[in-house]
């Protein structure tokens, strides 16, 4: 049996994951920082609830401490993530919006990985998934006449950059374990207040498929649906 866990699993793109690896037959850790929020949600689907705020050490050990005893950790999906509100230009962001994008997004990612590193090294078939953006793209966002060229703000885009560059540090430090980061589209969700221009099914079908990846898996990628993006 495949044991998954998922941050900001108990709605949009992390629930619809939750959803479709359990039917692929995954035991699921639906991971959410509100703890009733993610109770009603893991009952929705018949996944086991952990109460994790990937901002808190207390919180994420607390939550690597109930996933050891019940025997271990196979895939982890690192999708949690913050959008600043309005995500400010250049001319405008502060101090304190970088600090708050880079908490969850980057800091907030590797405390999680590390905390859950020994369980994963134990997997016969270890896989992290880290949810990026295709705003993290540096040539996308440097090619005129594009969509990414044309979005101003600052810090969810570095933030999601800076996450690439953790994927690529962790694949080469474990070449064992298949760690990739994936763009899953402009999704509708509550992060962009549901302006994105796909379903959560479209855009959970790249996470879900690099869940599933086998050891023969590609790692240190950074990929969407259709294939390999330019860093």
């Amino acid at each position: 049996m495949t044991t998954t866990l998922i941050t900001g699993a108990n709605k949009g793109l992390g629930f619809e994951t939750a959803r479709r690896l359990l039917a692929a037959g995954h035991t699921v850790y639906l991971a959410s920082r509100d703890a009733e929020r993610g109770r009603l949600a893991a009952e929705r689907l018949g996944a086991r609830m952990v109460q994790l705020d990937v901002t808190d050490d207390a919180s994420v050990q607390a939550a690597a401490s109930v996933v050891v005893a019940d025997g271990g950790l196979d895939v982890l999906v690192n999708n949690a993530g913050i959008a600043p509100s309005g995500d400010p230009g250049a001319a405008d962001v502060t101090a304190e919006v970088m600090r708050a994008a880079f908490e969850t997004n980057v800091v907030g990612a590797v405390r999680v990985t590390h905390a859950f590193l020994p369980l994963l090294a134990r997997s016969a078939a270890p896989v992290v998934v880290n949810v990026s953006s295709g705003l993290a793209s540096l040539t996308a966002v440097t090619t005129p006449g594009t969509p990414r060229y044309a979005y101003p703000g600052v810090a969810y885009p570095a933030s999601k950059a800076a996450l690439n560059m953790i994927t690529v540090q962790y694949a080469k430090a474990f070449p064992t374990m298949r760690i990739n980061a994936v763009e899953p589209g402009f999704t509708r969700t509550d992060l962009n207040a549901n302006t994105g221009t796909q379903t959560v099914e479209q855009g959970a079908e790249i996470i879900v498929r690099l869940a599933l990846a086998g050891t023969d898996g590609p790692t240190g990628a950074y990929v969407d649906a259709d294939g390999p993006l330019p860093w």
